[in-house]
């Protein structure tokens, strides 16, 4: 399937526009058999893996249900149930569970870690999560795009916030390399690398596609999409809330915002989110900076333009794209 048997699936950048589109047109197709209830145990008999390092709802069940109504079975090592770089290393970890599994997912720290695993392999390795990079959020969001709009190409697509990680990293990957018109509307020092974005300016160029840096939340009027994300991700320390709220609120995602986009704009984000106090955290945090929401505010979150959940959903579909086209020969 679009040459992917047998490969690897770590970041964007290591496909081709045409493969990227062929996994969403996929996704896509697979996601009415599943509303349709047609079976599609395509992968009967095989066997994957799933190492998290870094918990997580979406991606976990995601990989779960897709892999099963492929037919395959699946074992979930968390980070009590796995030596990974502790009393194995992680050469070793690949070397042995690629003698006993068809695929292995790894959603943790560093972008090294699962390059390694795939270094070391000897059956497909997928990026759940890093650091640096989530491709398989990136096909879920394109796959609502499209269900939205009816096409990618010339999307105006604004992403507000802190875009040094792997979200940011990721949407200027796959906005460049599907030819959307991508605005990253940060303060100074919140944007990605300066060689990931002249290397995505490049990839742009070849698409029609465009890539904005911009400090002016005017800049986001007639976008199409507008996309957030928490402002301290998991792992990071309590003490980094202060500044992160600091430099970033201006950039929430509000009514007011909103509305300089557009009546047709949609809002996005990869979840979880921050939107009220209904959440351990989010109370915590609200309450100590006197907030009643972070990144975005429960009125856009919860509005007719939030297409949140349709997103969620289709990271099940285009993750059982992945795994399908990886492990299934043409």
């Amino acid at each position: 399937m679009n040459g992917l048997y047998g490969k690897d699936f770590l970041k964007l950048l290591d496909l081709t526009p045409e493969q990227i589109v062929g996994l969403v047109d996929l996704a896509a197709d697979l996601k009415v058999r599943k509303k349709a209830g047609i079976p599609h145990s395509l992968l009967s008999g095989k066997n994957i893996a799933l190492i998290f390092e870094k918990t997580s709802t979406r991606t976990r069940c995601s990989f779960e249900v897709a892999a099963r109504d492929l037919g395959m079975g699946v074992t979930y090592l968390d980070p009590s149930g796995s030596q990974i770089g502790k009393k194995e290393t992680i050469a070793d970890t690949a070397r042995v569970l690629s003698r006993i599994y068809d695929g292995i997912e790894y959603r943790g720290f560093g972008q090294s870690i699962v390059q390694t695993l795939a270094d070391y392999s000897s059956v497909p390795v997928w990026n759940g999560l890093t650091d640096e990079f989530h491709p398989t959020q990136i096909l879920a969001d394109m796959l609502t795009v499209r269900e939205h709009f009816g096409y990618l190409k010339g999307i105006k697509f604004v992403y507000m916030g802190d875009a040094r990680f792997n979200m940011g990293n990721s949407l200027t990957v796959g906005c460049a390399k599907l030819g959307l018109d991508l605005t990253i509307c940060a303060p100074q020092g919140y944007f990605p690398a300066p060689e990931l974005v002249e290397q995505c300016r490049e990839i742009a160029a070849e698409t029609g596609g465009s890539i904005t840096l911009t400090s002016d939340t005017a800049d986001v009027a007639g976008a199409q999409v507008i996309y957030t994300d928490i402002w301290v991700s998991m792992g990071e320390s309590a003490d980094v809330w202060q500044q992160r709220i600091e430099a970033l609120a201006p950039y929430q995602v509000n009514a007011e915002l909103m509305k300089t986009a557009g009546e047709h704009a949609i809002f996005m984000h990869c979840l979880p989110s921050y939107h009220n106090r209904d959440t351990e955290i989010g109370a915590e945090m609200c309450a100590k900076f006197n907030r009643d929401a972070m990144e975005v505010t429960d009125e856009v979150f919860e509005s007719p333009a939030s297409v949140v959940f349709d997103e969620a959903e289709n990271r099940m579909h285009t993750i059982k794209a992945v795994m399908l086209a990886t492990l299934m020969k043409d």
